[in-house]
């Protein structure tokens, strides 16, 4: 049924997209298996052979460190976010919402980078490890059989398993909404301020909503807290689509450590293009000014020097 859905739907899709036209990828439900059916129907349709889609698996022109690189990279410009209040991720507890590719790979590489994640969560509730989440344990959950995140404490009995409910009053120092958008409301983000949370940077798109952003604008007048909003803070998965459309132009492919470096260089890059811009315009700390002027600027600027304004 999922195949002949995605045939289907690229049946018309395909004549508004191109390798140079518009290049799509998946979301959430949307994985490796969908992209697979979809890339396959172009391929019938069109007859050609080309970096159309992103997120392809790796035997027909995919990327090594594509699936990771939307949690790595939320982690990536995370460290560098907390670097510049002069802090470290180390040994640092983080909250993270979500257990699909975005959470899993964010728990992976925070874990990595020394800190301790301590929930996970899908739509039916959250788990919370005091020990810190197993991954091996989420993968198995959520990669081998597609299973639900109540699983987790049938094989970790130290861990608690919450129905209905969201991981926001757990206390943390860091929390990384990678689950779905407005899954953060006001009274959400005034119970992780209250909890301690000093920094919250998303890894979903649009997870927190307006009551949330401006808990945590009060927060960051009041006492530097930080807040690195999705439009910078998730975009190393758009970046690797861009580096996985390079390498099938070039008809190469990269090793994982290549793909990463770069990824991790373009969240250091956008960190220091977003809290440059916010400086520069009198709003030094404030992530969500820094990322819409640092957007509009370079999106402007290639508007007026191609005489489109």
């Amino acid at each position: 049924e999922v195949m002949r859905f995605c045939q289907s739907f690229m049946s018309e899709l395909y004549k508004y997209i191109g390798e140079n036209t518009d290049v799509p990828a998946g979301d959430i439900g949307v994985g490796g298996r969908e992209i697979g059916y979809l890339y396959g129907q172009y391929k019938r349709i069109t007859n050609r052979y080309e970096g159309v889609l992103t997120g392809k698996g790796l035997s027909y022109g995919g990327s090594l460190a594509r699936t990771e690189a939307t949690g790595y990279g939320l982690v990536y410009i995370t460290n560098e976010v907390v670097k510049g209040a002069g802090k470290s991720l180390e040994g640092k507890t983080i909250v993270i919402s979500g257990s699909g590719n975005v959470a899993q790979y964010a728990i992976q590489k925070a874990q990595q980078l020394g800190a301790k994640v301590v929930t996970c969560s899908d739509s039916n509730g959250y788990v919370y490890d005091p020990d810190g989440i197993k991954l091996d344990v989420v993968f198995d959950i959520k990669q081998g059989h597609r299973g639900r995140i109540r699983e987790y404490v049938e094989k970790v009995p130290t861990a608690q398993y919450f129905e209905g409910q969201k991981p926001w009053g757990v206390k943390c120092d860091i929390a990384l909404p990678c689950a779905t958008q407005n899954e953060i409301n006001g009274e959400d983000a005034k119970k992780l301020i209250a909890n301690g949370c000093w920094c919250v940077c998303e890894g979903a798109n649009m997870p927190s909503d307006e009551d949330a952003v401006n808990a945590y604008e009060e927060a960051r007048e009041k006492s530097g807290f930080l807040y690195m909003p999705a439009k910078a803070a998730n975009a190393g998965g758009v970046g690797v689509s861009a580096l996985e459309m390079s390498q099938n132009s070039e008809r190469l492919s990269w090793t994982f450590e290549e793909v990463d470096q770069k990824l991790q260089a373009m969240m250091v890059g956008i960190y220091e293009k977003v809290s440059k811009a916010a400086k520069e315009y009198g709003h030094e700390g404030d992530f969500v000014v820094g990322a819409n002027i640092a957007g509009f600027e370079k999106v402007a600027d290639a508007m007026m020097a191609q005489g489109l304004v």
